[in-house]
């Protein structure tokens, strides 16, 4: 109720109240100290002899109040300097009743004028505090005290010890500090405790949140006491000096957005691309994948297209949900229909073809994280081999326009099961661009994609979240990159120039060190690189060795033959392929691999049919007579 009404009155109304109280505890001080030496004495008597000095003592007090603006003083933010303030308002309306005193010629003791001052201010802070205290409570009533750690007990720790005093919400229980010489010592009012003690002051003080205020130490550093904490139960908050927040308007650390064509090295690719609308327009796309990295900015891309019906396979419920909610908030008229299941269900994709007469298909689902398909080589070879058969062999049968699968770099004279299982993707589609039938397949192969799911910026700037280090596998490491929005603008527009069992790959211009990538996001975020040239950097390259199924350099083409396309940036590779024949021994080989979880026979399909560095798939089949295989 107190605080309701406190809410409801106005700063003026405020303002009277708190200087009506101050003028009535002037008289209840001058006439309480006034009967403490007079003795027993009728209070009317005490007023009227107290009368000529208090007419002098309010009027001298109202022109402190107002001067100092004590009236006007919130209760939250009385603290130290509020209590001097008033301790200054005491004094001055005892010494203006000494000095009344000594004008009427009736010298009173001036120990009466000490006594009123003492009490006048005791009585003035006392109240404000009693009331604050009050409207705290008031106000909290029902909500949840955030209970608060600083660490660090230096000059910012001190500052924002000061600021919480004044914050209803958070109470302050002590301070962590490094140094041991504080421990044990009060600052600010609080207890200065060892970080060896912080688990159990969490628990013991039930703590909601502990605030870094170490403007002193290096980003990094104060990054890693944050992930050393982070196992706690209670936030974890990273605040710069107060000067700094000044200086660099709190800022001066937080990630900018990144410029990529700086990245790259080049201009923007995408804005050289024509538009592919007309190719897509009016028809009804299937995009598969569709949640991933490429399939979602695919189909946001299609959505733009005017198509009739958009239609989004992918495994993934979430990644599914998220890019319908987004296409939904188009509200352009297309027709989405998001569909769960997985490629590698022929009744499912069967059923999708049938139902919806499909015209275009972006092939974009894949497994594509390398370290992992290294691992669970089988389930890589399934879902990037096998799947793009099942959907690549329904295109054909239910009589779709085109089919563009999404290749990868690694598919060119592969180390690793992801290239492997790409490039049998690429083989097959380029056998069923052999064969009679309406749909022309065709396939886009391109590196690195920047922000996929796949690619190395989101893992470095987690790392450079985190404090460091940034690890890169190899000094020499190098890849092409493209922005996601180049990649998709290229597939559509490949689409468009399709002729059948075409290689389409980019102009990418110089591949990129993966270690200038990592150190230009750290100079990005705000950070220094640390090196033998510079040991008090902020973050560390850790440089970590080539995983299994990695190479230093990734290439675009398998042979030398390339053809123009109405695009100069985009190019048409000249690439043999196995024959009919061949390829049904691959397929049936590896369909024997994947139904007996047999990795080393999946292995033996990747050395005898896929080309490795230095050597021909046809060199290899022809010498090992492999044509009767399987």
């Amino acid at each position: 109720m107190l605080y309701s009404l406190l809410v409801r009155m106005s700063r003026g109304q405020k303002g009277f109240v708190i200087a009506s109280i101050d003028l009535a505890l002037i008289v209840f001080s001058f006439v309480g100290a006034n009967s403490l030496l007079i003795g027993r004495m009728p209070t009317l008597q005490v007023l009227r002899a107290s009368l000529p000095y208090l007419s002098v003592m309010l009027p001298v007090g109202l022109a402190v109040i107002l001067y100092l603006g004590l009236h006007r003083k919130k209760l939250i933010t009385y603290e130290l300097k509020g209590v001097l303030q008033s301790g200054f308002m005491a004094v001055t309306v005892g010494l203006s009743g000494v000095a009344t005193s000594i004008a009427i010629g009736t010298y009173i003791s001036v120990q009466l004028f000490v006594i009123a001052s003492m009490i006048l201010l005791i009585a003035s802070a006392g109240l404000r505090l009693l009331l604050r205290e009050l409207v705290v409570r008031a106000y909290l009533r029902g909500k949840a005290l955030k209970r608060v750690l600083i660490y660090g007990a230096g000059r910012t720790g001190q500052q924002l010890a000061s600021a919480l005093y004044s914050d209803i919400e958070l109470q302050l229980h002590g301070f962590i500090d490094d140094n041991p010489g504080t421990h044990g010592m009060t600052v600010s009012g609080f207890k200065v405790y060892s970080p060896n003690k912080i688990e159990s002051l969490v628990e013991k003080l039930r703590i909601d949140r502990i605030i870094l205020a170490m403007p002193a130490a290096s980003e990094a550093d104060k990054a890693r006491i944050a992930r050393r904490l982070s196992h706690l139960a209670c936030e974890v908050h990273i605040m710069p000096s107060f000067a700094q927040m000044l200086l660099d308007h709190g800022n001066r650390t937080s990630t900018k957005p990144l410029d990529f064509s700086k990245l790259l090295g080049r201009n923007h690719l995408e804005a050289e691309l024509p538009g592919v609308s007309d190719a897509y327009e009016g028809k009804c796309v299937l995009v598969t994948g569709a949640g991933g990295s490429i399939g979602s900015e695919l189909s946001r891309q299609i959505a733009m297209c005017q198509p009739a019906k958009l239609i989004l396979l992918d495994h993934s419920e979430l990644l599914l949900y998220k890019i319908q909610r987004k296409l939904n908030a188009f509200q352009n008229d297309v027709e989405i229909v998001p569909v769960l299941g997985s490629i590698c269900e022929p009744g499912l994709v069967d059923r999708i073809f049938a139902e919806n007469e499909i015209d275009v298909v972006l092939h974009a689902a894949a497994y594509k994280h390398l370290p992992l398909l290294e691992l669970n080589t089988i389930e890589g070879l399934r879902n990037n081999v096998i799947g793009t058969k099942v959907v690549a062999d329904a295109a054909r049968r239910h009589g779709a326009e085109r089919f563009i699968l999404i290749s990868s770099d690694k598919a060119v004279r592969p180390k690793s099961v992801l290239g492997v299982s790409k490039r049998l993707a690429e083989m097959l589609v380029q056998d069923l661009a052999t064969r009679p039938g309406r749909t022309m397949y065709s396939m886009v192969r391109f590196g690195n994609v920047l922000g996929s799911s796949g690619s190395v910026i989101p893992l470095f700037e987690d790392q450079i979240a985190n404090g460091g280090p940034v690890t890169v596998t190899h000094t020499d490491v190098t890849r092409y990159f493209m922005t996601v929005s180049e990649a998709v603008r290229l597939v559509l527009l490949a689409g468009s120039f399709a002729r059948g069992g075409d290689v389409f790959v980019l102009d990418m211009g110089k591949p990129i060190s993966i270690w200038q990538v990592a150190r230009k996001l750290i100079e990005n975020a705000g950070y220094t690189v640390r090196d033998a040239a510079n040991p008090d950097g902020d973050i560390e390259i850790l440089f970590t060795g080539l995983r299994p199924g990695e190479k230093l350099c990734e290439e675009l083409l398998i042979g030398t033959d390339m053809l123009t396309t109405p695009h100069p940036k985009i190019l048409r590779a000249q690439e043999t392929h196995l024959s009919e024949l061949e390829m049904a021994n691959v397929l049936q080989e590896l369909r024997r691999a994947v139904e007996t979880h047999d990795t080393e026979a999946a292995s033996l399909i990747a050395d005898r049919w896929v080309e490795h560095e230095g050597k021909s798939v046809r060199d290899k089949t022809a010498t090992e007579g492999s044509l009767g295989a399987g």
